[in-house]
C-alpha cells in the first residue's frame, strides 16, 4: 500500500481556527476528502491517515464520521483529554470505530516540560491497553521531554511528527540534529518525514535546503522507522501536493524498492495496523 502518513481536514471556523493567520489565507476554507482524492489518485497512494488539527472531542467526532464514508481516509489519529479521569470511557467510546488508530496532542503550543508531566505520561500510559499509538508533536526545545516520555513508557509506540520542526529556514542544525540521534535510539520511536517546506522559506525554498536534515533523520531512524506524510493542506503554504511527495520521492531515489516501498506505505500500515485490502 502506499500511503500519505499525515494530513488534515477541516471545515473551517474563524472563531476556532485562530492559529491560522492572514498570512495563512490559503488555509481559510473547507478542506475535506473531495479536495484531497484526486491528489491520492495522481500520486497513486491508497489511501491517507488523518490526523487532528483541533483540540476537542468534537475534532475527533468529526474525522471519525469522514473515515466512515471516505475510502481513503484509512486511519484517524484524534484527540483525547490525556488528563481527565473520564479518559478511560473516551477511549472505550473511540476504539469501537476501526478507523481509529491513534491519539495526538498538540504539544508544541504547550510548555517544553508537558511531555514529561506525570499525568500527562499516566494518560498516554493507557493507550497501550487500547492497541493505539502516539504521536508526538513538539519543537526542537521540547526534544527533551519527548525523550523523557519514550523513556518512561518503552512498549508504547510513538511517531515524532514533522521530524520535530527544526529551523530549516535558518539553516539551523543543532542542538536538534542531536536530539534526534538520542529520541531513535529508542526503539519505540518511529518518525514522519513530513512538515518540511512550511519549516523553510515558503516562497524560496529549494530542494537542497533539506538534504542535511533529511540525511540526519534518515541515518537515526532508517526507512523501516520512517513514513512519509504530506501535511495537506497546510504544505499549501509553500508547495504543491505533488510538490512535496516530489521532495521526499527525489531525496529517496538512493533508496533500494524495499525501502522507498516502507517510506511510502509499509512502515505507516504496520505502525496504525491498517489493513492491507480497504473498502
Amino acid at each position: 500500500m502506499r500511503i500519505d502518513a499525515h494530513q488534515h481536514y477541516w471545515r473551517y471556523d474563524q472563531n476556532r481556527d485562530t492559529w491560522i493567520t492572514d498570512e495563512m489565507s490559503v488555509l481559510k476554507r473547507d478542506y475535506l476528502p473531495t479536495d484531497l482524492n484526486e491528489h491520492l489518485s495522481d500520486q497513486m497512494m491508497d489511501g491517507s491517515i488523518l490526523v487532528q488539527a483541533d483540540q476537542s472531542i468534537a475534532e475527533t467526532e468529526f474525522l471519525l464520521e469522514l473515515a466512515e464514508y471516505s475510502s481513503t481516509a484509512i486511519g484517524v489519529v484524534g484527540w483525547v483529554d490525556l488528563v481527565s479521569e473520564d479518559i478511560e470511557r473516551q477511549l472505550d467510546r473511540f476504539t469501537q470505530f476501526e478507523a481509529f488508530r491513534g491519539v495526538r496532542n498538540i504539544a508544541q503550543t504547550e510548555p517544553d516540560d508537558f511531555l514529561a508531566r506525570d499525568d500527562v505520561i499516566e494518560g498516554i500510559g493507557k493507550l497501550r491497553a487500547y492497541g493505539l499509538t502516539y504521536d508526538i508533536l513538539v519543537y526542537p526545545e521540547q526534544l527533551p521531554s519527548a525523550i523523557r516520555l519514550v523513556q518512561r513508557l518503552p512498549d508504547q509506540p510513538f511517531v515524532l511528527d514533522h521530524i520535530a520542526k527544526p529551523s530549516i529556514r535558518d539553516s539551523t542544525l543543532s542542538p536538534w540534529s542531536d536530539l534526534i540521534s538520542e529520541l531513535a535510539s529508542h526503539d519505540n520511536v518511529w518518525c514522519k518525514v513530513s512538515g518540511l517546506v512550511t519549516e523553510a522559506n515558503w516562497r524560496s525554498w529549494k530542494p537542497e535546503d533539506f538534504r542535511p536534515y533529511l540525511d540526519i533523520v534518515f541515518s537515526a531512524f532508517e526507512p523501516n522507522r520512517l513514513m512519509f506524510g504530506s501535511d495537506w493542506p497546510v504544505c499549501l503554504l509553500a508547495a504543491s501536493y505533488d510538490e512535496v511527495v516530489g521532495l521526499v520521492n527525489d531525496y529517496s531515489r538512493h533508496l533500494s524498492e524495499t525501502d522507498r516501498r516502507s517510506l511510502f506505505g509499509g512502515t505507516a500500515q504496520s505502525f496504525y495496523g491498517v489493513p492491507l485490502q480497504t473498502a
